[in-house]
């Protein structure tokens, strides 16, 4: 197991030095001047040298990255263009935001989705198996800026029972839960569905009813278990894109998360808060591929040995 553990960490390793080449490569390659992005467009050009030479652009590539790798070693993202803050302290003002409507949204979706998903595999074939079916692909064609609108429109303009948007109170949280919710139950009912319905066919799963398995210990422990990998894959994946933050739907709600945070970055030609949020996302969804990696060794020791 610890030489398991140590593979997965060392590829880890690997993948996130070379996320941090893109980045940077990437954010000096935008046609964008951070220098005029500060003193602004009117600044003559003494003013613009003077600021570039201070953020030290006009050191050769090679000597930037090593900077930047030195920075992020000791935990320093750099400062933002426009504010002059911390970026890392930016980020995480933002954090507790995304987290929650991240959690709330995807508990929802991923535990009524797996209930429903299980519970039509169980009766494939019957009428509420083939509507559910119908209802899934229906509402994986919703866009989500659609569906969010809609239930601003019903429920805060014309009903007016929550807010339009913000955030700080359970019910600014409702809505944009509900619209992320909505379509992740929707994806994980359609995809529990296809994987256990396909488990539920195999020979062990005919031998523990004929050996007289009670229908909950059938479909949640010995159907459930071994659908769990592809289960758990996407799972940790959906929480990696959640916690990088929601750009339509933070942005139709005005919630102040982490996909506001880099939309409004990108608009300010923030360079440092830009590659800030863009490396965070990144290094979510390589913390999200370990974990994932790791309880695949759990549920099940075959793939260690493998």
């Amino acid at each position: 197991m610890i030489g398991y553990v140590l593979r997965r960490i060392l590829r880890a390793s690997t993948t996130l030095l070379g996320t941090t080449l893109i980045i940077f490569v990437l954010v000096r390659v935008v046609p964008a001047d951070p220098a005029v992005s500060i003193a602004g467009p009117k600044a003559d050009p003494e003013t613009l040298a003077a600021i570039r030479k201070d953020l030290g652009l006009d050191d050769p590539l090679a000597v930037q990255y090593g900077r930047y790798l030195w920075g992020l070693a000791h935990a320093d993202l750099g400062r933002s263009y426009m504010t002059g803050r911390r970026v890392a302290d930016v980020i995480a003002e933002r954090v507790p935001a995304t987290a929650l409507l991240a959690g709330t949204s995807l508990a929802l979706g991923f535990f009524v989705g797996l209930v429903v998903g299980i519970g039509t595999a169980a009766r494939r074939g019957s009428a509420i198996d083939l509507a559910v079916l119908l209802g899934t692909l229906v509402g994986l064609s919703i866009p989500t800026f659609w569906l969010g609108h809609l239930l601003v429109y019903a429920f805060g303009y014309r009903l007016h029972l929550l807010p339009l948007g913000g955030f700080g109170t359970l019910r600014h949280l409702i809505l944009p839960a509900a619209t992320l919710g909505t379509l992740h139950f929707f994806f994980y009912a359609r995809f529990v569905h296809t994987t256990v319905g396909g488990t539920l066919a195999s020979d062990y799963i005919r031998t523990a009813r004929a050996k007289g398995s009670s229908p909950l210990r059938l479909y949640f422990v010995h159907a459930l278990r071994n659908a769990l990998i592809p289960i758990v894959t996407l799972l940790g994946l959906d929480i990696a894109a959640l916690m990088s933050g929601v750009v339509l739907t933070e942005t139709v709600f005005n919630w102040p998360g982490l996909g506001r945070l880099a939309v409004q970055a990108v608009f300010n030609l923030d360079i440092p808060l830009v590659a800030g949020t863009v490396l965070f996302s990144a290094v979510l969804v390589l913390a999200a591929n370990l974990t994932v990696d790791l309880l695949y060794g759990v549920i099940d020791p075959r793939v260690q040995r493998g």
